[in-house]
């Protein structure tokens, strides 16, 4: 049946603006990045600078040690994601195709944390990482993340897609669980898991709360803590370095997102139809 275009193009026009209207921060974002402090004052709503300069990344290289943050972030996110999908998937697996008394309700309780506000953690966790001595420490910002309840959710959706007949041939071959594992279900949701991942990698470069309770020193700052440096809430905010630092930012989060958006699309719109 062919849809009238009089009824088509009007959404067309809708998705369009709703489009631009996502996309438009991240151009601003660009252009003023290039622009002068004077030149974003004068015209702060266009997004092609008049006398584009790169003194703006040249501030931020000098003013922080950009590498050491840049590489602080990268390091925190990496390790944050690896650890989250091992253990979401290997908690996915258990739920999954084992059977042992009370699945049911501790699956029900993991997922039920899902809805706590970060701020019923928030307290205990700096207070534990601060017994321990990792405060102002990468390893203070990693260590309560490395188990994810919606990583266990989205991956225990994705392995309910695997006949469990297929796991109890494997089992009367007398294969291990691990190599059923290795072998068999990671590279049937290999693209669940891949998502999952980068998910989990672009969440954890861009968070800013736990991070700036926990580092104190410049040194050991991630990407948004040191943005935060020049946005001021009393005035003086240098926002052309701001978007300098937000450029940088989001180069390895949108490269990652571009590059696997199918399967986290896919992977979301899976679990919500399982």
């Amino acid at each position: 049946m062919k849809i009238s275009k009089k009824v088509t193009i009007p959404w067309h026009i809708i998705f369009i603006f709703i489009i631009f209207l996502l996309i438009f921060p991240i151009i601003f974002a660009i252009g003023t990045s290039f622009k002068t402090l004077q030149d974003a004052y004068n015209n702060p709503l266009s997004i092609f600078p008049t006398s584009p300069t790169l003194e703006n990344y040249k501030v931020f290289f000098e003013s922080l040690p950009a590498f050491k943050v840049t590489l602080n972030t990268f390091i925190i996110a990496s390790v944050v994601t690896i650890f989250k999908v091992i253990t979401s998937f290997l908690a996915a697996y258990a739920f999954v195709y084992f059977i042992f008394k009370g699945k049911n309700v501790l699956y029900f309780i993991l997922i039920s944390t899902i809805f706590l506000p970060f701020t019923v953690t928030m307290i205990p966790n700096y207070l534990v990482i601060s017994k321990m001595g990792l405060g102002n420490s990468i390893w203070g910002v990693i260590l309560p993340q490395l188990a994810d309840a919606m990583g266990i959710f989205l991956l225990t959706q994705a392995l309910r897609s695997i006949s469990i007949s297929l796991i109890e041939v494997a089992r009367l071959d007398n294969m291990s669980h691990w190599h059923i594992m290795k072998d068999i279900v990671l590279p049937l949701v290999k693209p669940a898991v891949t998502s999952t991942g980068i998910w989990f990698f672009i969440t954890s470069w861009n968070e800013y709360v736990w991070p700036v309770l926990i580092l104190k020193s410049t040194e050991n700052f991630t990407l948004p803590l040191a943005l935060q440096m020049y946005i001021s809430s009393e005035g003086g905010t240098n926002f052309t370095v701001a978007m300098a630092v937000s450029v940088i930012t989001m180069i390895l989060p949108l490269a990652l997102y571009l590059i696997f958006q199918k399967y986290i699309i896919g992977t979301f719109i899976s679990s919500g139809i399982k």
